[in-house]
């Protein structure tokens, strides 16, 4: 599963000075499973290039670390995703990209999706991942800007 959303083409130079943060509405037909962001650079030619290789979020602690709750598969959730503190300047004409995925694997250890306890799975299962972008689960991503224009 993959979500790619791209903004328009900047018209200015935009400079991030601070730590991202995605709200992800999702759903899933598993009892656990990941979420992962990336923030990409896309320059005029086409070529992208990640600034941020992902923050990442296992469903069954996004309300706590310390008291795991597994999911009730098809029900509308909110994930939070801190990415990365960064500093970057994106020059006119390149587009900003958000690309979310259910795993960012070998980065980040595999989730089977079954719920059962981490190590315990020799076999993982499929995950139906929606993403939400709507009036009623707006997914959207904290994008803090210094300037706009030097």
């Amino acid at each position: 599963m993959s979500y790619v959303t791209r903004l328009p083409n900047l018209r200015t130079i935009l400079k991030l000075p601070a730590r991202l943060t995605l709200h992800l509405f999702a759903a899933t037909s598993a009892r656990d499973t990941d979420f992962t962001a990336k923030l990409i650079d896309v320059y005029p030619n086409g070529w992208a290039y990640n600034v941020i290789n992902g923050g990442i979020i296992r469903a069954r602690y996004r309300k706590s670390l310390f008291k795991p709750e597994l999911l009730t598969p098809g029900e509308v959730n909110e994930y939070i995703i801190n990415l990365e503190a960064v500093s970057q300047l994106f020059r006119k004409g390149h587009r900003i990209r958000i690309d979310i995925t259910s795993s960012n694997f070998p980065e980040y250890d595999r989730n089977m999706n079954t719920g059962n306890p981490i190590g315990e799975d020799a076999q993982g299962i499929i995950a139906r991942q929606t993403i939400f972008h709507d009036s009623r689960y707006a997914s959207y991503i904290d994008l803090p800007v210094i300037s706009s224009a030097f």
